[in-house]
C-alpha cells in the first residue's frame, strides 16, 4: 500500500481498524492488547489528512464503547476529539469533483462523537469528568467551547442525579490541572460577550454556569436559577444581527453585579478579580471579549471594600495595558506619555460613567474633572479623543444623576468652549475622526445642566457645530463604509445637540433663532450644503411640532417668515431637498393648528394634501415643479392666518434673486398664487403703507407685475423689513 501512496499513518489506522472488531468480539481475551491498540494510534493522531482524521475519530468512538479510553493512553484520545471540535471553518470550500472530506465535516463528525459519547455511554463518564473541565481555559480550545459546555452540561447533570447535594469538582483529587471556580466563571462570562459565535457559545456557557452554581459559590443557586434562564430568553429573541450588544453586555455586567451582591465575601470577588486580570492576556487577539472583561474587572472591584486590593490591581492594569490598542486605549499616539495619558484619562470617564449615581456630583467637579482638565492643551490627536470621550461619559452621568435638575455645574462653560475648539480644531472640509461627533455629544448633555449658557456661547456653539458639518465635502460614491457611517453618526449628533438647545427655549423665538443658524446653509450655491440645512431644519421642526405644550392661545408670530423661507425650496435643484422643503412647510402648518388649540392627534385634510405632493417633486421636469409649487402654495393660502400674509410675502420676494433659478421662478409662481388667493385682503393693508416713487412693483388682486428686476427693486424689498412682524 506504500508505494501506492498510502500513507503510514493511514497504514497504522487500518491495522488497528482490522484488529478492532477481533478484539472487540474477544475483548475479555484481547483485554492485555488494549494498551497495544491505544498506542499504535499515536502515528494517526499527527496526520493531518482530512480522510485520516475523520477515520480517527470513528475509531476513537468505537473504542469508547468498549472500555479502551479508561485505560492509561485514552486521555489523549478524548483530547484529539476536543482538538478536532475547535478546528476553524474553512474559509475555501474544495471543487466539486473533490472526494476529500473537508475540516468543517471532519469538525462536525467529533462535535456528535463527543456528544454521543458523554450521552449514551455510561462508562465514559468517570473519563471525561471532569476531564473535560481541563478544556475550557486555554485557547486553542475556543472553539470547541461549545460542544464541550453541552457535554459538561449532561454529564453534570448526571452527577448531580446522583450525588444530590454534593459538590461536582473534587479538587482534592485532581492533579492541580483542573480549572478553579473563578477560572471557570471569568472564561465563560468573558466569551458570553459574543454570544453567537461558535454555534452559540453564550447560551452553552450560561447553561454550564448554571449547572455548576453550587461549586462556583454554595450562595447562587437561587439567584442564578432566576437570573440565568432570563438571560437565557432574552438571547432567544434576537439573532447576531439584531442583538444590541451594548444592552447584551450591560445586562451581563447587570448579572455580575448581582452574583457579587448575592456573595459578600471580600477574599472570593479578591480571588475573583485577580483571575479577571490574570486572563486578559489571552484575549490579544479578540478586542471585544477583552474590552469587556476590563468591564467585568472594573464591576468586580467596585463590589470589593479592599482598598489595597482596588490599588493593586489597577496598578497592574496600567503596567501591562498595551495602550496601543484601540479598544484599550481608543486610538494611536505616538508619544509613550500620551499613551500613559489617554488610558488615565479614559479611567476617569469609565469611573464617572459606572460610579454610584449619588456621588457623581459631589465628585465630578473637584476629582475627576479637575484631573482631566489638566491635559486640556494636547495637540495630540488620539489624547484628544480620549479627552472628549471621557468628558462625554462624565457628562452622561451628572445627566442620569436624579439630583441633575439642581446642580449647578460651575465650569460647564468652561468645558463648551473646550470642546468648541477640539470642534473647531477639525478639518472644516473632511471628516477623519470621532472627534467632533463626540465633543457634540458632550456639548448635548452639558447644554441642560444648570447654568444656562450666555446667549454669545450658545450662537458660538451653534455655529462652530453646523460649520464643522455641513461643509465637509461628500465622498465619492461607494466609498468606505466605516466613513459613511462615521458622518451618519456626527450628523445624529448635531441633530441631538441642536434639539437639545431648541429643548431649553420652546418657543416661536426659540425656533426662530435656530432657523436663522440655518438660513445660510439654506441658501447656499452648494447643493449637498442645502438638503444638510433643510434635513436639519425638518428634523428641529419635527421635535418642536412633537412636544408642543400651549397653556394659552397666543400668535404664532413668525409663522410668515419660516414658511416664506422654506417652501421655494420646493422647487431645488436636488429632489431630497424639494423633499425636505415639503415637510418643513408641512410641520409648520400644523403649528400653527397647535397654536390655534388644535391637539396634536388632529388631522387637517388641507394640510394634508402635501404629502400627496410629496411625488411631484421627484420629477425634474421644470414645468411639472412649478405647477407643484402653484398647489403647495394655494394650501399655503388656506392655511395662513391674514396678520401673516405680508411678512410671507416680503419674505418670499428675497427669494426673486436667489441663484437657484428653479427657486425663484417658484417663487413667482408661489407669490403670484397668493396673491390671486388672499390679494383682495392685502388692498387695505398696502395703501397706507405706500410704496413710494418707483417701487417697482404694481399691487392688484390678480397678481404682481415685476417691472424692475435689478438691484434698485431688490433693496427696496429688503428696506421693507421694518413691515415684518416680530
Amino acid at each position: 500500500r506504500a508505494a501506492v501512496g498510502q500513507t503510514p499513518s493511514a497504514m497504522a489506522l487500518d491495522l488497528v481498524v482490522v484488529d478492532a472488531p477481533a478484539s472487540f468480539s474477544l475483548a475479555a481475551q484481547m483485554e492485555v492488547k488494549k494498551p497495544f491498540i491505544l498506542s499504535s494510534m499515536r502515528l494517526p493522531l499527527l496526520d493531518t489528512n482530512s480522510k485520516v482524521k475523520r477515520a480517527v475519530v470513528q475509531v476513537i468512538s468505537a473504542m469508547a464503547h468498549h472500555g479502551y479510553l479508561e485505560q492509561p493512553g485514552g486521555e489523549a484520545m478524548i483530547e484529539y476529539i476536543v482538538q478536532q471540535c475547535a478546528l476553524p471553518p474553512e474559509t475555501e470550500r474544495p471543487g466539486p469533483g473533490s472526494e476529500d472530506p473537508t475540516a468543517d465535516s471532519v469538525r462536525a463528525v467529533s462535535v456528535s462523537t463527543l456528544y454521543l459519547v458523554s450521552t449514551t455511554v455510561d462508562r465514559m463518564s468517570a473519563v471525561l469528568w471532569p476531564y473535560l473541565l481541563e478544556f475550557l481555559t486555554p485557547l486553542r480550545f475556543t472553539g470547541a467551547l461549545t460542544p464541550l459546555c453541552k457535554s459538561l452540561v449532561h454529564l453534570a447533570q448526571k452527577r448531580r442525579e446522583a450525588g444530590a447535594d454534593a459538590l461536582l469538582i473534587q479538587y482534592d483529587d485532581s492533579k492541580g490541572t483542573l480549572p478553579s471556580p473563578y477560572a471557570i466563571t471569568t472564561r465563560l462570562l468573558a466569551v458570553c460577550s459574543n454570544p453567537y459565535l461558535g454555534d452559540g457559545r453564550g447560551a452553552a456557557s450560561l447553561r454550564l454556569l448554571n449547572v455548576l452554581h453550587r461549586d462556583i459559590h454554595p450562595l447562587l443557586h437561587q439567584r442564578w436559577a432566576t437570573t440565568i434562564p432570563l438571560l437565557l430568553d432574552y438571547l432567544d429573541e434576537y439573532t447576531e444581527e439584531t442583538l444590541s450588544q451594548k444592552e447584551w453586555e450591560e445586562k451581563l455586567l447587570m448579572f455580575l453585579r448581582d452574583t457579587l451582591t448575592v456573595v459578600p465575601d471580600n477574599t472570593w470577588i479578591c480571588q475573583l478579580s485577580l483571575e479577571m486580570c490574570k486572563q486578559l492576556s489571552c484575549y490579544s487577539e479578540a478586542p471585544q471579549e477583552k474590552n469587556f472583561l476590563y468591564k467585568c474587572i472594573g464591576t468586580t472591584l467596585g463590589a470589593t471594600s479592599r482598598k489595597e486590593v482596588v490599588r493593586e490591581r489597577l496598578q497592574e492594569l496600567l503596567e501591562t495595558a498595551r495602550y496601543q490598542e484601540e479598544a484599550e486605549r481608543e486610538d494611536r499616539s505616538e508619544n509613550e506619555v500620551d499613551k500613559v495619558k489617554s488610558a488615565l484619562i479614559l479611567c476617569y470617564g469609565h469611573v464617572a460613567a459606572q460610579a454610584p449615581r449619588e456621588l457623581v456630583l459631589a465628585k465630578v467637579e473637584s476629582d475627576i474633572l479637575r484631573n482631566v482638565f489638566q491635559c486640556f492643551h494636547t495637540k495630540d490627536p488620539a489624547l484628544k479623543l480620549c479627552l472628549v470621550q471621557s468628558v462625554c461619559m462624565a457628562s452622561q452621568a451628572i445627566c442620569s444623576s436624579a439630583q441633575a435638575s439642581s446642580f449647578h455645574f460651575s465650569r460647564k462653560a468652561e468645558l463648551v468652549a473646550q470642546m468648541m475648539e477640539f470642534i473647531k480644531a477639525e478639518p472644516p472640509d473632511s471628516l477623519r475622526t470621532p472627534i467632533r461627533k463626540k465633543a457634540m455629544l458632550a456639548c448635548t448633555y452639558l447644554v441642560p445642566l444648570e447654568p444656562a449658557l450666555e446667549e454669545q456661547a450658545r450662537s458660538d456653539m451653534i455655529h462652530g457645530c453646523l460649520h464643522s458639518v455641513m461643509a465637509v465635502v461628500p465622498g465619492p460614491e461607494g466609498e468606505d463604509g466605516d466613513q459613511e457611517s462615521l458622518y451618519l453618526d456626527t450628523t445624529h449628533a448635531l441633530e441631538d445637540l441642536l434639539t437639545s438647545l431648541l429643548r431649553r427655549n420652546m418657543t416661536p423665538q426659540g425656533l426662530q433663532i435656530m432657523v436663522e443658524h440655518l438660513s445660510p446653509w439654506i441658501k447656499s450655491p452648494r447643493g449637498h450644503e442645502r438638503v444638510r440645512a433643510l434635513g436639519l431644519s425638518a428634523c428641529l421642526l419635527r421635535f418642536f411640532l412633537e412636544h408642543l405644550h400651549i397653556s394659552a392661545l397666543v400668535p404664532f408670530h413668525n409663522l410668515g417668515l419660516l414658511v416664506g423661507l422654506f417652501s421655494p425650496r420646493c422647487a431645488d435643484l436636488w429632489p431630497a431637498t424639494r423633499q425636505e422643503a415639503v415637510s418643513c412647510v408641512y410641520s409648520l402648518l400644523y403649528l400653527q393648528l397647535g397654536y390655534e388649540g388644535f391637539s396634536q392627534d388632529y388631522r387637517d385634510d388641507v394640510a394634508e394634501q402635501l404629502l400627496t405632493l410629496k411625488d411631484g417633486l421627484v420629477h425634474p421636469d421644470p414645468a411639472v415643479l412649478l405647477h407643484t409649487c402653484h398647489s403647495i402654495a394655494q394650501i399655503i393660502a388656506k392655511r395662513l392666518p391674514p396678520d401673516q400674509l405680508i411678512s410671507l410675502l416680503l419674505t418670499m420676494f428675497e427669494s426673486l434673486g436667489d441663484p437657484d433659478k428653479n427657486c425663484s421662478r417658484a417663487a413667482t409662481v408661489m407669490i403670484n398664487s397668493l396673491l390671486k388667493e388672499r390679494g383682495n385682503m392685502l388692498l387695505e393693508k398696502v395703501r397706507p403703507v405706500g410704496l413710494g416713487h418707483g417701487a417697482g412693483v404694481a399691487w392688484s388682486g390678480r397678481g404682481v407685475y415685476e417691472q424692475d428686476l435689478g438691484q434698485q427693486r431688490l433693496g427696496q424689498i429688503k428696506a421693507w423689513d421694518k413691515f415684518k412682524l416680530a
